[in-house]
């Protein structure tokens, strides 16, 4: 059996996707700390000819916080307003507006269930049928760090 654990990000990378469907498992990885100036809360889309940032507004983020302990704010309208200026006129827009509608506007506080949620939307989305787990959710040894605590989930899943 194959696992990959990894953070979750906000609207992932095409990559990120590829590595959910090369395995068996695919494990969020969200009981670990925040990275302030990491991919988990924010992406850059292209506005104007230009990179912008779209940032997930956040409340009491910092890095010694879980990245299940942090919630988002409430700039959902102004996230989908940035990305219908930049993509309006992209081909596909119509039928991918609508999912990214339904995954910024669930009403969702903690940052860590807005993004598995957003990964069940858009992995279904794409066809993926890869079993997602929380890793908060696994029976483990917390007391572990790094590359301990990632084998021992592997362990325990039997990988």
């Amino acid at each position: 059996m194959t696992i990959a654990i990894m953070q979750p990000y906000f609207f992932p990378y095409i990559g990120y996707f590829q590595l959910v469907n090369s395995v068996d498992k695919f494990i969020i990885y969200d009981d670990v700390n925040f990275i302030k100036q990491g991919w988990i809360a924010r992406n850059r889309i292209i506005l104007h000819g230009e990179e912008h940032y779209l940032i997930l507004q956040l409340n009491g983020a910092s890095w010694f916080k879980k990245i299940n302990e942090i919630h988002i704010g409430t700039n959902a309208d102004k996230l989908l307003k940035t990305i219908y200026q930049a993509y309006n006129k992209a081909p596909f827009f119509p039928s991918s507006f609508p999912i990214i509608e339904k995954i910024i506007k669930v009403n969702i506080k903690n940052l860590a269930d807005f993004l598995i949620n957003q990964l069940i939307i858009l992995t279904s989305y794409l066809g993926i049928s890869t079993e997602l787990l929380i890793s908060s959710s696994i029976n483990k040894n917390n007391n572990l760090k790094g590359s301990k605590k990632i084998i021992h989930i592997c362990n325990i899943l039997g990988a």
